[in-house]
């Protein structure tokens, strides 16, 4: 039933080609879902995106997101419920689900996946330092109140360097979640052949993996722990428009910690710009990718068909086991 999928970027709804794929039969899912931040929802338009400044009003770069609606977290849960009891349905037994999320609807993700019978295994962070701060001045309004001049600059001297409550944000929760495996963990993966993770893999200067990552250098301590390899200049693509596209290192850390070989399937509902299948392809699994915008089906095909004609993005498999090994 998969067949038709495999190695594909298919253009569509998750919620309508998820229920095409056959009943355990996924490896790994690993996805970055819409988080439903302001126009960031499942109808997700990059034109719309691209020319929201309404509340942009210091720096009009700000990216979506900034505006506080209780309404999204809700909506969030309530549709990512649906995701995640399709996804259950494909996943083999034992397999891991990885999700990115927005820090502060992290609880919102979890509580549904939970609420479809994974068992929630981890919290991954991916530490970063370079972020927009996105807390506002209050002077924009204080300049419209009906106050004389003098009271005005009096309020924001008081008020200065008091903003909004939004605090620079230096990282980004991924959800570990596993559905339940069957009898012991041992039965499971010879059954299945997925459920426990391979330790093998190394990050950092050769460390134990961690739910810690980081792609940029920072200090020299957190480097030799958490740091995975630099994405280069042309990972993205020149044409890739997409607001976020993932460092191909950290997907291929979490395939490589989770999956065993070539017959494993790794399966993306909302593949956006293909990271996901690109990692998955140079690591020599197999992939399905899903993305119902025309624009990121195309830059994704795109990237992939790169990745085929260039040699040096292949990883040889002699080669894999030591990738995060400095």
């Amino acid at each position: 039933m998969n067949e038709k999928f495999l190695n594909q970027i298919i253009e569509g709804d998750a919620l309508t080609i998820l229920p095409e794929l056959e009943e355990n039969s996924i490896d790994l899912v690993l996805t970055d879902p819409p988080y439903f931040l302001d126009k960031l929802d499942d109808k997700w338009d990059p034109e719309k995106v691209s020319t929201i400044t309404d509340y942009c009003i210091v720096v009009k770069s700000l990216p979506p997101g900034m505006k506080f609606d209780r309404e999204q977290g809700i909506r969030f849960y309530e549709w990512y419920k649906i995701v995640a009891s399709l996804i259950f349905r494909v996943l083999k037994p034992g397999g891991f689900f990885f999700s990115f999320s927005s820090p502060r609807l992290y609880h919102r993700m979890v509580s549904a996946v939970d609420d479809c019978g994974f068992l929630i295994r981890d919290c991954f962070i991916w530490l970063y330092t370079q972020n927009q701060p996105k807390a506002m001045s209050l002077n924009h309004f204080i300049d419209k109140m009906d106050l004389p001049e003098k009271e005005k600059q009096n309020l924001k001297e008081n008020l200065k360097g008091w903003k909004t409550p939004q605090i620079k944000s230096c990282f980004e929760p991924i959800m570990m979640a596993q559905k339940p495996y069957e009898n012991t963990f041992l039965e499971n993966i010879l059954k299945y052949n997925v459920g426990l993770v391979n330790t093998n893999i190394k990050i950092g200067n050769g460390m134990f993996p961690s739910n810690v990552i980081t792609t940029e250098k920072i200090i020299e301590e957190i480097d030799k722990y958490f740091l995975l390899p630099k994405p280069d200049l042309e990972e993205k693509g020149e044409y890739n428009f997409h607001k976020t596209v993932k460092p191909l290192a950290i997907c291929e850390y979490l395939i490589k910690l989770t999956t065993r070989d070539k017959n494993s399937i790794v399966l993306d509902p909302f593949v956006g710009s293909g990271t996901t299948a690109i990692a998955a392809k140079r690591l020599g699994r197999k992939f399905i990718g899903i993305e119902i915008n025309p624009e990121y089906v195309e830059i994704a095909r795109k990237r992939l068909e790169s990745l085929n004609s260039d040699d040096k993005n292949k990883l040889p498999e002699s080669k894999q086991l030591n990738l995060y090994s400095f």
